[in-house]
């Protein structure tokens, strides 16, 4: 049956993902055209195809037992040098993150994994790009804000061209919060 790439993650909304995604491109990310934006719970992780049914209930699980927050991105970081990666700051919601990440990858379930470095959540807008474009996504992008409710995350497959395609959606708990009703009343949102 052979292997695929799966990876699980929170994506950045509209309108916010689809400019973040041609910022990147515009800092000469070539590859940002076939991820879209988003904050990452499980890393691109090689599985058995047999064992996607197994995943998918898993992940089902998980989600159920997950309740909406707010998330919200507030200017820049980096890992350099450690990592050729400049991102925008998760400064609302990280802990929900880090908690749903180590549920994902639980003892217990199909996707246990170690991480090659310590979980951040975080947004990508430039990786393994040269250094002054590096420098410029940093400082461009320093002042950007973006915040909504998650009310959930996705798994997605990269496929043979490299491109990342959502394969479902997982809603928080069976609800997911309607946007308009987030955007109005964002306090009563659990901030777990």
């Amino acid at each position: 049956m052979g292997t695929v790439t799966i990876g699980v993650s929170i994506a950045v909304p509209e309108p916010h993902g689809s400019l973040l995604q041609e910022r990147r491109t515009g800092f000469g990310d070539a590859a940002a055209h076939g991820i879209p934006t988003h904050v990452t719970l499980l890393p691109p992780t090689e599985i058995d195809a047999g064992a996607l049914p197994a995943v998918e209930a898993h992940l089902t699980e998980v989600a159920a037992a997950g309740r909406p927050f707010p998330m919200r991105l507030s200017g820049t970081g980096t890992f350099r040098p450690l990592s050729p990666v400049v991102y925008l700051r998760v400064v609302q919601g990280a802990e929900s993150c880090a908690r749903l990440q180590q549920r994902i990858r639980d003892a217990s379930g199909p996707l246990v994994r170690e991480l090659q470095f310590p979980y951040h959540p975080h947004v990508t807008v430039a990786h393994g790009i040269d250094e002054a474009a590096m420098d410029r996504a940093f400082e461009e992008l320093a002042d950007y804000e973006a915040e909504w409710p998650c009310t959930g995350f996705a798994l997605a497959e990269q496929g043979a061209d490299g491109v990342w395609r959502k394969l479902r959606e997982y809603p928080f708990g069976g609800t997911v919060v309607p946007p308009q009703a987030a955007h109005v009343d964002r306090g009563s949102l659990p901030a777990r």
